[in-house]
């Protein structure tokens, strides 16, 4: 019998957690492939308790196997063998985490139906497929650019009202995204002088990335993975006119797809200034070069984004709600953490003070932070002469999505897919990489199957820096100090 390994624990792992993904996952409310094949007792009861064991132990051992996989400094060609062989699994999971893809169908069929998912909420449009979103988003218009709607419109035009075969459609788009990630973030750290291997460890094996990206279907993976292109055509050499052009353009669809994409236009407008007009050029040439970069990138995002929006069939409403929702409270978002904390104290003083009434102060006012320190972070890593500009471009991008994240009224575990793709394709500092990992650790365990999560359970809350800690000491161990051997005569 072959010895166990973190590759072959953690493929263990991603089987468990897709088969009890059919019972614990997001599971469908009518119909599905548990019901067709008479297993439906396991979806809900004792059953379903059952299959919630299966995942919740395959996720904690694909932590693990994760965590020893580091320990034991893997070769790049082993963290990417070992990437692929636990997405397969996942690949033909039930949705996980999130019922979020069953609106991503709803809201293609509403545009395909001739319904504008902008200005209406799904209930709109009832049939099979508003059966399966969430109470919480019926009656709510989405976030999301043309470019999701038009990808939407299509998948249902091909498979109608069929939940299943749309949910196949979904996987299959994800894992394309998926799969970009998988292959750029490599070429990212390639380009900027770090370790590949850990780049794609942190930033594709992670099980936060494999759970919520294959398994939650998100729009993040299409996301990501093109804005990793983008990323990638922008530091290739030799740099050209169409190569960032090309960078621009791309990452251009992908806000088309999700605004969040945009985080990463103004660093790549600062690699075209430190290319074409070089960092220790004059003020004068430098303002010039940055002008005549800013209206090209403008200039060109704005017009992919009228191609794409032409093309899908969507109104242009979806400017109106790139500020997204407010419904979702959890205290990943810096302004419900603030006010979950101040809250309390409050109410010592005023019996009639409501925690909605600072919410939404906090929140305007963390959105001024936001521009502020979007813009102090933008400046911050500007070009400068001496400095590896390539790299500063990409720490400044990946810092941009972490000041957005923290400020921003809501933010979801998939949100950090931004982050993760990135912050290993640079030398960080050694604690950046912990704070990495430990906050990986701690979102993947705080969220069910079905996408509920233990923020709000003491138990976790004391557990959590706990279980943090213990796994950045798993991956980087203390180091004993040698005791000096003995003179020999004493």
């Amino acid at each position: 019998m072959k010895s166990l390994s973190p590759t072959r624990l953690g493929l263990l792992a991603s089987i468990l957690v897709a088969l009890g993904s059919f019972g614990a996952g997001a599971t469908r409310n009518r119909g599905g492939v548990m019901r067709m094949l008479g297993v439906d007792n396991l979806t809900y009861g004792h059953g379903r308790a059952l299959m919630d064991i299966t995942m919740s132990v395959g996720i904690v051992l694909l932590l693990l196997a994760w965590l020893w996989l580091w320990r034991t400094r893997p070769t790049f060609d082993t963290v990417r063998r070992t990437t692929w062989l636990w997405t397969a699994p996942l690949a033909l999971s039930a949705p996980m985490l999130s019922r979020d893809v069953y609106s991503y169908l709803m809201q293609g069929a509403m545009l395909r139906d001739g319904f504008d998912p902008y200005s209406e909420g799904a209930a709109v449009n009832p049939g099979p497929l508003l059966w399966e979103v969430s109470h919480d988003w019926r009656n709510t218009t989405t976030p999301y650019g043309p470019l999701h709607l038009g990808l939407g419109k299509l998948i249902t035009l091909v498979t109608g009202d069929s939940v299943g075969a749309g949910i196949v459609a979904y996987r299959l788009l994800a894992l394309a995204g998926f799969a970009l990630i998988i292959i750029t973030v490599p070429k990212i750290a390639q380009q900027l002088g770090g370790d590949s291997a850990f780049a794609l460890w942190i930033g594709a094996t992670n099980p936060l990335m494999l759970l919520h990206m294959v398994g939650g279907m998100h729009n993040e993976a299409v996301m990501v993975g093109l804005v990793s292109v983008g990323i990638v055509w922008a530091l290739g050499r030799p740099a050209t006119f169409a190569t960032f052009s090309g960078a621009i353009a791309v990452v251009a669809v992908a806000v088309s797809l999700k605004a969040t994409a945009a985080v990463a236009m103004p660093f790549i407008v600062w690699l075209m200034v430190a290319h074409f007009a070089g960092a220790s050029a004059s003020v004068l040439k430098k303002c010039g070069v940055f002008i005549l970069a800013t209206a090209w990138s403008i200039a060109l995002t704005g017009g992919v984004l009228y191609v794409v929006t032409a093309a899908s069939g969507a109104s242009w409403g979806w400017l109106a709600e790139i500020s997204g929702n407010s419904k979702v409270i959890n205290p990943l978002a810096g302004p419900t953490l603030v006010t979950e904390i101040l809250t309390p104290g409050f109410q010592l003083f005023d019996d009639h003070f409501y925690y909605n009434s600072l919410l939404v102060v906090v929140r305007a006012a963390a959105s001024i932070l936001m521009l502020v320190a979007l813009a102090v972070v933008w400046w911050w890593f500007r070009p400068k002469p001496g400095a590896a500009n390539d790299v500063r471009a990409v720490q400044g991008t990946t810092a941009a999505y972490v000041a957005a994240f923290i400020t921003n009224a809501v933010t979801l575990p998939w949100y950090y897919a931004s982050i993760l793709a990135l912050v290993g394709t640079f030398r960080a500092p050694r604690w950046v990489q912990q704070v990495a990992v430990g906050a990986s650790v701690i979102i993947v365990l705080a969220f069910t199957g079905g996408g509920n999560h233990r923020f709000y359970d003491a138990w976790f809350l004391v557990a959590a820096p706990f279980v943090a800690f213990a796994a950045v000491l798993a991956v980087w161990p203390f180091k004993q100090a040698k005791t000096p051997s003995p003179v020999l005569g004493e």
